[in-house]
This record gives C-alpha cells, sequence and structure tokens, in this order.
C-alpha cells in the first residue's frame, strides 16, 4: 500500500498545499473556481472520514504522472459522490506526486445551492466535452466516471456490475493524446444502499436518479487500485475504434475492482 501520510496542525495544511501546483490567480481562483482555501476544508475533512471511517488503502499511486494532461477513469458508485472524494484526497495525499485534479461532475449540481460552490471550489467542474477540452489543453490531470448517474443510482443487488462507459471521454483521450488512468474502486457500493430507484419520481423531479435509500452511510472498507497508463492510436479513422477503445479502459478498470475485492478482507475489516 501507498503511504499516505495525513495532516494534523492547519500549519501543515499550509506546508501542503505548497506542494501543489496550481494555476491560480491574483485572487486565488483559477479559471474552473478552484480556491486553494476552499481546498483546506477537504483537506481537513477528508483526513478524517479517509484514515478513519472509511480506512482506504490505495495501491498505484506511482501511475499517478507528476505533471501533465491525464484522464483518470474510474467506477462509479454509493448514490453520493463519495467514491469521487475519496479519489480526490488520495490524489492530493499522494506521495509521488500530489496533484488537484479536477473532477467532471453532473449538469444538475450547479442548480443545488451551496453544494455547486463548494464542489468549484475543491476542483468540480460540469461535465461537458468543451470544459474537459480546455483543462486538456492547459494539461490538468481531469477525474471521469464515464457510468455517469448510470453507476451511482444501480440497486444493492447489481454492486460492482459496470454500466455503460460513455464515449465521450475516450474521443477527448484520442484527440488530445492524453493517457488514461484506470481506477477500480471497492467499498462504496457498500457505503449507501439503494433498494430501487423509481424512473417517475426521477423524472418528475428533473433529477437523474431518484433511489430509495437505507438512511446511513456505512463505514465500509474501501481500496482504490490505479493502474498503468492506457494509450490510444489517433490515427485516421479512430472514431471507428472508439468502442473498442472504451471496452479496453471498462475491462482494465474491471480487473481493479476485481482485485480489491480479493484484497479487501470484509466489508468492515480495519
Amino acid at each position: 500500500m501507498d503511504d499516505i501520510k495525513g495532516i494534523t496542525k492547519s500549519d501543515g495544511l499550509d506546508t501542503l498545499m505548497k506542494r501543489f501546483p496550481t494555476n491560480v490567480g491574483s485572487f486565488g481562483f483559477d479559471p474552473w473556481g478552484y480556491n486553494a482555501e476552499g481546498l483546506k476544508s477537504f483537506l481537513g475533512i477528508g483526513k478524517i472520514f479517509y484514515e478513519k471511517y472509511f480506512r482506504v488503502e490505495a495501491h498505484g499511486l506511482e501511475h499517478i504522472p507528476p505533471t501533465g494532461r491525464a484522464l483518470i477513469v474510474g467506477n462509479h458508485s454509493g448514490q453520493l459522490p463519495i467514491d469521487g472524494f475519496l479519489l480526490g484526497y488520495t490524489l492530493l495525499m499522494n506521495p509521488h506526486a500530489p496533484r488537484v485534479c479536477k473532477a467532471m461532475m453532473e449538469r444538475f449540481i450547479p442548480t443545488v445551492p451551496f453544494l455547486s460552490s463548494y464542489f468549484a471550489k475543491i476542483g468540480g467542474v460540469v461535465g461537458n466535452p468543451t470544459n474537459c477540452k480546455r483543462m486538456l489543453e492547459a494539461e490538468e490531470a481531469i477525474v471521469v466516471f464515464p457510468e455517469g448517474s448510470r453507476g451511482i443510482s444501480k440497486p444493492f443487488k447489481d454492486r460492482y456490475k459496470l454500466q455503460k462507459f460513455g464515449t465521450g471521454f475516450m474521443n477527448l483521450a484520442v484527440i488530445h493524446q492524453a493517457p488514461i488512468i484506470p481506477v477500480g474502486i471497492v467499498g462504496c457500493e457498500e457505503a449507501i444502499i439503494s433498494l430501487g430507484n423509481p424512473k417517475g419520481i426521477a423524472k418528475m423531479l428533473g433529477l437523474p436518479s431518484a433511489p430509495i435509500l437505507i438512511p446511513a452511510v456505512w463505514p465500509s472498507k474501501v481500496i482504490i487500485n490505479i493502474g498503468e497508463p492506457m494509450y490510444f492510436d489517433p490515427g485516421i479513422g479512430h472514431e471507428v475504434m472508439l468502442e473498442r477503445y472504451v471496452d479496453d479502459v471498462k475491462d482494465e478498470v474491471n480487473r481493479l475492482i476485481q482485485k480489491g475485492l480479493k484484497e479487501r478482507k470484509g466489508i468492515f475489516s480495519k
């Protein structure tokens, strides 16, 4: 397991913040709303949930490039973006190359008061091709969950069954020659349990999903496995190959999930 050291003092946070290469303006914000001061609260809260509550183990952090564009692609689950928060904290605390990564978030999140501004401060960006293109051109590392709401809204009985991956991330990766870093996350499926997802209610509320949940966030053991970078040929006619390329990434993410399931001794193990 990679050694991710936590921060215990506020002055430690200031020291840690200097390790993160970020492109912020004179007011402390970057073009997508990231703010260093906002990230400090995330680091403080993240330490508790990461180390104590979910007891996260992270493997393969050496595969994250220290600089330059990259798409970090993982499975999505758990009804709430717990997996995104834990993966983001993992990348921030990476002992090999700490990075402030941007994360593609669902389009409905900006409509939620307070939540949208907080997500933006810690690196969340509305997931559309224009934003992703601009960030890759700015040499950002971007976290993408190609299952989208299909992943987080599936019922508990379908846990660890990958849903359909969209192809948009792959098209951008090929065009901009960005490596794809596959990630398999185990544990968030059991953190929040869904008994069903009435599509009629979701449509009425204007949401991508409206799951029926057991009202609890369980302290399940989380294991994050990060695979080696994957590169794809941008040759003529690459559009024809997109589906095959996406399947290759999906297969690798699934392999990393299965690896994590074998490594985990129990849902509530230490």
